[in-house]
């Protein structure tokens, strides 16, 4: 099964951790997610991945109940290291080098993010781990996800959900929803699907990086989507210019 990319980025929700357990982390999925990775790589493509922190914290709700929205968010960005920690860990038991980023800055669990060493952990074959989002309140891992893909050069941006791609409503409440094949950037937004935020998107687009919306919990799926076999949905500027050139959608 070959790859047709060299660098990619995978982003994760914190929920997608978790399982069924309501709450932290389920240890089988950590590790299955792990074994996933390291197929990947065995097949010479670069990895890097940023993980949200919703299994453990999540901002935007705390800063609902009346806490202050900065402070929310750091605390939501501190739960995504927890992540990052945890899947590197499950990496190293199946001896996968890997190395976490913090974008804020605790030198006792991990490494503060440099661009260049980051790049340079990619060229020598270790899989990169993207903690605390930007390092900064109000921007979400979304932001975070595209913001690294465009710094790292990545080829794809890949956004593991809980669904097999991008859907008009959700498809667990809403049995009419509509799943979409192919969509452009412009599309998602005028469409407000909200399968990564507006920011996430058009720092996608204005670099020229495509997304491939997937199922994480599907067995397999990563390596399958990437070798161009796997249900998916993708976002790019080829539906785009289809849209562009015919005046009609491109779904």
């Amino acid at each position: 099964m070959s790859i047709p990319y060299r660098r990619v980025l995978l982003k994760m929700s914190g929920e997608a951790l978790m399982g069924d357990t309501g709450f932290g982390i389920d240890w089988d999925i950590v590790h299955r997610v792990a074994g996933e990775v390291a197929t990947v790589r065995r097949q010479g493509v670069q990895v890097c991945l940023v993980v949200g922190g919703g299994n453990i914290f999540r901002g935007g709700p705390a800063a609902g109940q009346g806490m202050e929205r900065a402070s929310a968010d750091y605390m939501g960005m501190l739960a995504t290291v927890m992540n990052a920690l945890a899947l590197q860990h499950a990496l190293d038991q199946i001896e996968v080098p890997t190395r976490v980023l913090s974008a804020i800055p605790m030198a006792s669990v991990c490494e503060p993010y440099v661009r260049r060493r980051a790049v340079r952990h990619l060229e020598k074959g270790r899989v990169v781990i993207f903690a605390a989002g930007t390092g900064n309140p109000y921007f979400t891992t979304d932001t975070a996800a595209a913001l690294r893909a465009a710094e790292m050069g990545c080829d794809a941006l890949l956004k593991g959900t809980q669904v097999d791609g991008v859907y008009s409503a959700d498809p667990k409440t809403d049995p009419s929803a509509v799943r979409y094949e192919q969509l452009s950037y412009l599309e998602v937004l005028a469409r407000d699907l909200r399968v990564m935020d507006a920011s996430a998107i058009t720092l996608a687009r204005d670099n020229h990086i495509p997304i491939l919306v997937f199922s994480i919990h599907d067995k397999g799926s990563f390596a399958d989507v990437l070798a161009g076999t796997g249900k998916c949905t993708l976002i790019g500027a080829e539906a785009e210019s289809t849209i562009l050139a015919t005046g009609e959608s491109g779904v």
